[in-house]
């Protein structure tokens, strides 16, 4: 395994640069196969596991919760301890069963940030959350109380390092902004989903009406390249099985850079013989910025493949030629 180090200062954290994404586990994903994926993840010198307090409430029309409870099970049965990284989310999690995150979200109050963040350490079983994540954004509330909100967490040491997901940059520097002026930490890790194939942002949906904020685009690369301390976990690296089955590719996928990068995809995976999946996990391990891999994995099978993709290197002309392809 190899590891990066997130955040900076006393609660900077040393991390495996692939981290292990549980949103099924505990509910789609069973115990047993749960388990037994996390204790092969730590085996592999793995240590960095992703969920959120609102997994998975679509599986059962509830509130979520099911992926922290497991993962504060197999703690306390492996007695794992601070080795492991566990990284959570708030924000996102219905306000009640039947309702979701588009139309009835918890949000980012002050009350909300306290309230959740003992939920999650309850459930998991942790006097302090390693990461914790703004899960969506909220612009019912002022910027300045939700930053005041993490800040007190991590003042009393009931979290370490804080992130965001799936905001404009804008307000994410807005937010680190207004931490900086108060004295006060601010977002140092960003997840936002990134594969080597590149989505179209400008198509509207129900969180996102003027087009997706949750893509790894042009603006916040720039921003990464401008403040080299943050770092990005991309999240759904190979687009839910898409590499291998093309008909799971999404359609804000369906443009004429797709078959382009595509070709050269499949010409890099047959010159190191590794498979798609393994190219793309590569790429982005050995990004110029600070990229870390965030893949959910379903069978052993799945994991031992992305484990395989941390020792694959890339040539400098292969790289060039995936970066150059569109």
């Amino acid at each position: 395994m190899k590891y990066r180090t997130i955040g900076t200062g006393p609660h900077s954290r040393r991390v495996s640069v692939l981290a292990l994404g549980a949103m099924l586990f505990g509910s789609v994903t069973d115990e047993k196969t749960s388990f037994a994926l996390l204790d092969r993840y730590a085996e592999a010198g793995g240590n960095f596991v992703d969920t959120s307090d609102n997994y998975a409430f679509w599986t059962d029309g509830g509130q979520g919760g099911q992926s922290e409870e497991l993962l504060g099970r197999w703690r306390r049965s492996r007695g794992a301890g601070d080795e492991m990284v566990f990284a959570t989310k708030l924000g996102a999690r219905p306000l009640a069963p039947g309702t979701s995150y588009t139309d009835n979200p918890e949000g980012l109050s002050a009350k909300v940030i306290r309230e959740a963040s003992e939920r999650s350490r309850e459930r998991l079983g942790l006097e302090r959350l390693d990461l914790l994540y703004a899960h969506i954004d909220d612009h019912t509330v002022p910027q300045r109380e939700t930053v005041e909100g993490f800040g007190a967490l991590v003042a009393e040491g009931a979290v370490g390092l804080l992130g965001v997901s799936n905001q404009a940059v804008w307000r994410v520097e807005r937010a680190r902004a207004l931490a900086a002026a108060a004295g006060l930490p601010g977002y140092e890790v960003l997840q936002y989903q990134h594969s080597y194939l590149r989505s179209r942002t400008d198509v509207p949906g129900d969180l996102f009406p003027d087009g997706s904020l949750g893509h790894a685009g042009a603006e916040l690369a720039g921003y990464l390249r401008a403040e080299p301390t943050l770092t990005l976990v991309a999240y759904s690296p190979l687009l839910k099985g898409a590499y291998t089955r093309p008909e799971r590719l999404p359609g804000d996928y369906d443009h004429p850079g797709t078959p382009a990068r595509l070709a050269v995809l499949r010409d890099v995976a047959r010159e190191t013989g590794a498979t798609l999946n393994q190219v793309v996990l590569a790429w982005q391990i050995g990004h110029e910025l600070t990229v870390l891999p965030l893949a959910g994995v379903s069978s052993l099978a799945q994991l031992e493949e992305n484990l395989a993709a941390v020792d694959l290197e890339l040539s400098a002309e292969q790289r060039a030629r995936l970066d150059a392809a569109h």
